[in-house]
C-alpha cells in the first residue's frame, strides 16, 4: 500500500525526498513507496506472535513453580515461585501493547494487569472458596497483582507467609494461588490461538489507511498504551500528577516493592522496539512506524521525527534509571526527582500522538481529559 502525503502543519514537514534529497513541501502531492502489508505482517509474525507464545512459556513455567510450591510449601520453592513471577511480568511488559483483535476482545489486559488490587475481595475469595474469575467484578482480584499480593503481601515477612500456605489451613490460599496461575496461563493460551487461528490472516489483510484498518487502529492502541497504561498508570498516577495526592499504594507491583521501576523500563524498552521494529526475540528490524516516517521524509525542525522520538524515548529512559526505586522516589517530599522523569515521559506523547499520527494521516480514536 502506497502513502501519499505532503503537508506542512506546525513545524512538521510532511514531504517526499526530492531527486536532490530536499523535501518537497509546496508542489502538491507524491508517492511514497512504503508496503504496509509488510509492515503488518512483521508486526505479526516477528513481535506479536512471538511475544505471546514467550508468554505462555513464562506462565507454563509459573504454573510449574506453582505447583511444585503448594505440593510442598517451603522456602526455597516460595523463592523460586516469586523469581519465576517477576520473569513472568516482565514478560508481560513486552506484550501488553498488543491490545488488539483477540486481545482485545477478550479484555486481555485488564484481565491481566490491573492495580491496585481489591485484598478484601481476594480474601473473601480465599475464604469461600468459590470465586469465578470470569466475572468482571474479579478482575481487582486476579492477574499479576493478585499474585504479587499473593506471594508478598499477605504479611509483612517472608516466614509469615509461607505459613500461610502450609497445613489444613492453607489449603485455601494454595487453591486460590494455583487458580489465579491457571487463568492466566488460559486466558494467555487463549489469545494466541486466536491469532494462529484465523486473526493474524485478517489482521494482515486489513491493510488499508482507513480508521478502521490495522495500522490505523494498532497505532492508536500503541499510543494509548504509551499514555495510558506506560506514563499514566505506571508512573502520573502513583505521583498524583492527575490528583494532587501521590499514591502510593498504586504502584505496580507494590507488595513486592521494588519492581516498579524494572516493570516500567520493560515497558517502555519494548515501546521503542516496538516503534523501530526491532523483531521480540532478535536484533533484526524490519518494517517499521519510524521506517514509515522516514519513507515520507517527516522531518520537525530540521531534524528527521523518527529521530527525535527515539531521542525522546532515550532520555526518558535514562531519567527513570537515575532513580533508586519508585516507592522511595516517591516518598519524597515532593517527589521531585520521579515527577521530573515523568515529565520526559511526557514529552514523547504529543510527539506520537501529535507529529507522527499527523504525518501518517492517522486520526486519534479516543478521547483523554488529561492534555497531551
Amino acid at each position: 500500500m502506497k502513502k501519499i502525503v505532503a503537508i506542512l502543519l506546525g513545524g512538521i514537514v510532511f514531504g517526499c525526498s526530492t531527486p536532490d534529497n530536499s523535501t518537497e513541501t509546496d508542489s502538491g502531492l507524491e508517492n511514497v513507496n512504503f508496503d504496509r502489508t509488510a509492515m503488518l505482517t512483521h508486526w505479526a509474525d516477528n513481535i506479536i506472535l512471538p511475544g505471546y507464545s514467550d508468554l505462555l512459556s513464562q506462565l507454563e513455567a509459573l504454573e510449574g513453580a506453582t505447583n511444585s510450591f503448594i505440593n510442598n510449601p517451603d522456602d526455597a520453592k516460595l523463592s523460586a515461585l516469586r523469581t519465576q513471577w517477576v520473569g513472568a511480568y516482565e514478560t508481560w511488559q513486552k506484550v501488553s501493547m498488543f491490545e488488539i483483535g483477540p486481545a482485545e476482545t477478550r479484555n486481555f489486559r485488564s484481565q491481566m494487569n490491573i492495580y491496585p488490587v481489591d485484598r478484601d475481595l481476594i480474601q473473601s475469595n480465599i475464604l469461600t472458596g468459590d470465586s469465578n474469575l470470569a466475572l468482571p467484578s474479579n478482575r481487582v482480584a486476579k492477574g499479576f497483582p493478585a499474585v504479587d499480593y499473593m506471594l508478598f503481601g499477605l504479611a509483612e515477612n517472608k516466614q509469615t507467609i509461607l505459613s500461610q500456605y502450609t497445613g489444613t489451613a492453607g489449603a485455601p490460599y494454595r487453591a486460590y494461588l494455583s487458580a489465579l496461575v491457571a487463568d492466566m496461563k488460559t486466558l494467555s493460551s487463549q489469545i494466541k490461538q486466536d491469532w494462529e487461528n484465523g486473526y493474524r490472516d485478517t489482521f494482515v489483510s486489513n491493510d488499508g489507511s482507513s480508521a478502521t484498518a490495522s495500522v490505523d487502529r494498532f497505532v492508536n492502541d500503541f499510543i494509548y498504551y504509551y499514555e495510558k497504561h506506560l506514563r499514566a498508570g505506571k508512573m502520573g498516577i502513583p505521583a498524583g500528577v492527575f490528583s494532587g495526592d501521590v499514591l502510593l499504594q498504586n504502584i505496580e507491583g507494590r507488595f513486592h516493592g521494588r519492581i516498579s521501576k524494572q516493570m516500567f523500563l520493560s515497558g517502555l524498552q519494548a515501546t521503542q522496539d516496538f516503534f523501530n521494529g526491532k523483531s521480540y526475540a532478535s536484533q533484526s528490524q524490519g518494517p517499521s512506524l519510524a521506517a514509515y516516517l522516514d519513507a515520507l521524509n517527516v522531518v520537525k525542525d530540521g531534524v528527521d521525527l523518527s529521530a527525535i522520538i527515539n531521542s525522546q524515548i532515550n532520555t526518558a529512559r535514562s531519567e527513570v534509571q537515575g532513580i533508586d526505586t519508585f516507592v522511595g522516589a516517591l516518598q519524597q517530599d515532593p517527589p521531585v526527582t520521579f515527577l521530573e522523569a515523568y515529565d520526559e515521559v511526557q514529552r514523547v506523547v504529543p510527539l506520537m500522538k501529535v507529529d507522527m499520527v499527523s504525518a501518517l494521516s492517522i486520526t486519534i480514536d479516543f478521547v483523554d481529559a488529561d492534555g497531551d
